[in-house]
């Protein structure tokens, strides 16, 4: 991929159509911008691109704002027409700063730190005063590059430019092979990107910082002090989840689970109670007795839980103080029936003895 991906510019070329310019050669220029756009990262939120035209007078052919698509932008160059006449490159830098270099017209706030950027194409001298403006310019953070084609000159273009000026000014013979200057370009604004090529130390993410990166971590992670590796944040720490119950750790992230008895809800959130006593849920040999959430284990008549808390066993329903009869009590399973001494009948009652 010829695209530049590694750093969000806010570009204004700016481009010299004066009578000295013939309009093959202004088709060239025009190329030259297609084929500079073509290894732009263009759109709104990355490279953003304006182009102006001057030579007596300035023309803002389109702002920073209105075109985010390479295909936009490359078709309304093609429509840029020469305005011939004298070399007001002063006038246009300066009109660049008071009408294009703004956020009504879609550059970027200082808050973003996106760099701006200047490219002025020229083949001749100016015919104002270029060096306060370009000085002003650059003042404001506007960082300029001047490229001199043919009859430029080129004590003009070293007035204009940014420091160093070996890396800021550029000279090709004719208007025929200023596309080289393409790839020279590319190379400028796609400087080194240890992000992409891998030379960084960031343990897990790394993050271009113009012409250097930071590090920064995955979610539910923490940059260590040494601003490289990165630590799991306790995602469990009060006030970071939203587990109704019980919530569990899981590398950088977290699950919620419920306490016994309960079953967590579809919202992976909250926990209802369950029916503990549901078929197959409990272990009670007889009753299962149901406990907010949780079970105890109860017996039928005449039976009484064992130690286990679990099994019943019978109890002797013939025991002291169970039964209410009046001489014998004979056991029957899990029932009793009353018997009288021999020399006694047993009364109506099925109690008492006469």
């Amino acid at each position: 991929d010829t695209a530049c991906k590694n750093r969000p510019l806010d570009l204004v070329f700016i481009i010299d159509s004066s009578r000295s310019v013939r309009p093959e050669e202004f088709e060239k220029v025009k190329i030259f911008l297609s084929k500079m756009i073509d290894t732009l990262d263009v759109g709104e939120r990355t490279t953003r691109v304006a182009v102006m035209n001057y030579a007596s007078t300035v023309k803002v052919e389109f702002p920073l704002r209105t075109y985010f698509d390479k295909a936009s932008m490359k078709e309304a160059v093609s429509h840029i027409e020469p305005l011939s006449a004298g070399t007001m490159t002063g006038l246009a830098i300066q009109t660049a700063m008071d009408e294009v270099f703004t956020e009504e017209m879609g550059t970027r706030p200082a808050t973003f730190n996106i760099p701006k950027v200047v490219i002025v194409v020229t083949d001749g001298r100016p015919q104002d005063q270029v060096q306060d403006v370009a000085a002003s310019a650059r003042a404001a953070g506007i960082e300029i590059y001047a490229v001199g084609v043919d009859r430029a000159d080129m004590q003009s273009l070293r007035i204009m430019a940014s420091e160093p000026l070996d890396e800021h000014v550029f000279y090709v013979e004719t208007y025929g092979v200023i596309e080289k200057l393409t790839s020279k370009f590319r190379e400028t604004f796609c400087a080194a990107n240890a992000c992409a090529l891998g030379t960084h130390d960031c343990e897990q993410l790394c993050v271009r910082n113009g012409g250097s990166y930071l590090c920064d971590c995955y979610e539910g992670y923490a940059l260590n002090p040494d601003k490289r590796t990165c630590s799991a944040v306790d995602m469990c720490a009060p006030g970071r989840h939203e587990c109704d119950q019980i919530c569990v750790s899981n590398n950088g992230s977290y699950v919620c689970e419920c306490y016994e008895g309960y079953t967590l809800n579809p919202d992976k959130k909250t926990c209802s109670a369950m029916d503990m006593c549901a078929p197959g849920r409990h272990d009670c040999a007889q009753v299962c007795l149901r406990n907010d959430g949780s079970y105890s284990c109860g017996c039928f008549e005449g039976y009484t839980l064992n130690p286990d808390k679990k099994t019943c066993s019978a109890v002797d329903m013939c025991a002291a103080g169970r039964h209410d009869c009046e001489q014998v009590c004979l056991r029957d399973d899990l029932v009793y029936a009353c018997a009288c001494y021999q020399g006694y009948t047993l009364n109506p009652d099925k109690k008492t003895c006469s």
